[in-house]
């Protein structure tokens, strides 16, 4: 009969209990790691949707028949507005027939409810406005009203000291901001940049075009910042 070895036993569980231990210790998570990070250049804040998209305003119950209107909006803005149900039957035919073009002209002028009431037609103006104040509010809700904010950059120009560049930044439509990406640098120049850069980048934000006058000290500068100035506002047109 074969003897057994007591001491093997011990040297074998041992190293059994120590390899489940071991494997314990590799599956187990790191307590430490952190959850992960929000990834960066995420804007905060809603921003209107680009794109085309529809509002359409409560029902109003007026003397003579509902009044429903139905926006269309393009990039943020109003584009077309138009009356889905007015009064309509006998003499209401004309009234609506007179009364809803000109109310539908007026909202895309005025981009608000705060449009006039057509003489004539009192009952039906007031149950367009109040349903259309409705799409409006579902509009804004629903991040459709406001242009979306974006950049836009100018062509470098080269001046005698250096190039120049200009990037707006537009919120709703206007400009928001206006920096120089690029300016003429090294000496001499840093000083005339870091006087006349600030002034140009506030004249562009207050006139709202490159109609803005040259610093003073910094014709070159000036001059190579309007021209920059004037193709990134041509972008924004085209």
């Amino acid at each position: 009969m074969r003897k057994n070895h007591p001491v093997r036993r011990v040297i074998l569980t041992t190293v059994a209990t120590t390899s489940g231990v071991v494997l314990l210790v590799t599956l187990k998570p790191d307590a430490a790691q952190a959850p992960d990070a929000a990834a960066p250049g995420i804007a905060q804040g809603k921003q209107a949707t680009a794109g085309n998209h529809t509002a359409t305003g409560d029902a109003v119950r007026t003397k003579y028949g509902d009044v429903r209107v139905r926006l269309t909006l393009t990039d943020g803005r109003i584009t077309e507005s138009e009356a889905v149900q007015a009064p309509e039957g006998g003499h209401n035919d004309d009234i609506t027939k007179m009364s809803v073009p000109t109310l539908n002209k007026e909202t895309v002028t005025a981009q608000t409810a705060d449009i006039d009431t057509v003489s004539g037609a009192t009952y039906t103006s007031d149950g367009y406005r109040r349903s259309l104040q409705s799409a409006l509010d579902k509009a804004k809700k629903d991040g459709l009203l406001g242009r979306p904010t974006r950049t836009v950059d100018g062509k470098p120009v080269q001046t005698k000291y250096g190039p120049v560049q200009v990037r707006l930044t537009l919120t709703d439509g206007k400009i928001t901001k206006s920096e120089a990406v690029q300016a003429p640098e090294g000496g001499h120049n840093d000083d005339i940049t870091k006087m006349s850069v600030p002034t140009l980048n506030k004249e562009t934000v207050t006139a709202q075009t490159a109609d803005i006058d040259s610093v003073s000290g910094a014709t070159y500068t000036s001059d190579g910042y309007t021209k920059s100035l004037q193709s990134a506002l041509d972008r924004v047109d085209g």
